[in-house]
């Protein structure tokens, strides 16, 4: 497996590897919402965070462990999602890191997004796409159930968000030979948006 950065392309959204020009729109999408920021992800990007949050993301598209990408819709950075420790050797990558402006959210953006990036993931010969969600995320949780992933288990008292509250996370995967039924049923919703 092969997880190069690369730009891609889908009539609702596209996705490019985060850069500099992304930062201005990325930092107004995430101050959009700072509740969820603050409630919901592991760390924060919203206000004061974004910049730490930035510098940190930078370093780890520099050292490989985060492939993180802007999520462009007519042309403007309404969010980011990242491939997440990539494993060559066992051809294995997490989707994560997702976030999305409030506008964004409950229509076609997030399918496509993930369409793509599956897509992307099994053709550079992943094995196994995986997705983590804190539990208390009932929307994102839904939204990986509707992509067509399948529930794994709960990581009981995972991680320790930035707020200091200790999460829960549930595991979720699309296996490489699930992934022909899992791509139709995407592209049969992503066509129902007409």
């Amino acid at each position: 497996m092969r997880l190069p950065p690369s730009i891609m392309q889908h009539r609702r959204v596209r996705l490019e590897p985060l850069g500099e020009q992304h930062r201005a729109d990325l930092r107004q999408a995430c101050d959009a919402d700072p509740a969820l920021w603050r409630d919901l992800y592991p760390f924060s990007m919203a206000g004061e965070h974004f910049g730490p949050a930035w510098d940190r993301l930078m370093r780890q598209a520099q050292d490989g462990s985060w492939i993180p990408f802007a999520v462009l819709v007519d042309g403007v950075c309404l969010g980011m999602t990242s491939y997440i420790a990539p494993d060559e050797a066992n051809a294995t990558v997490e989707v994560g890191g997702t976030y999305y402006a409030p506008d964004a959210r409950g229509g076609a953006v997030n399918p496509a997004a993930k369409r793509l990036m599956l897509a992307h993931a099994f053709a550079a010969g992943a094995r196994r796409v995986q997705f983590k969600v804190d539990a208390i995320n009932a929307r994102s949780r839904a939204a990986v159930l509707k992509l067509g992933a399948v529930q794994e288990g709960v990581l009981r008292q995972d991680r320790i968000t930035w707020t200091g509250r200790i999460r829960d996370t549930v595991v979720f995967s699309i296996l490489a030979d699930e992934w022909p039924a899992v791509r139709e049923r995407l592209d049969e919703r992503l066509a129902a948006f007409g």
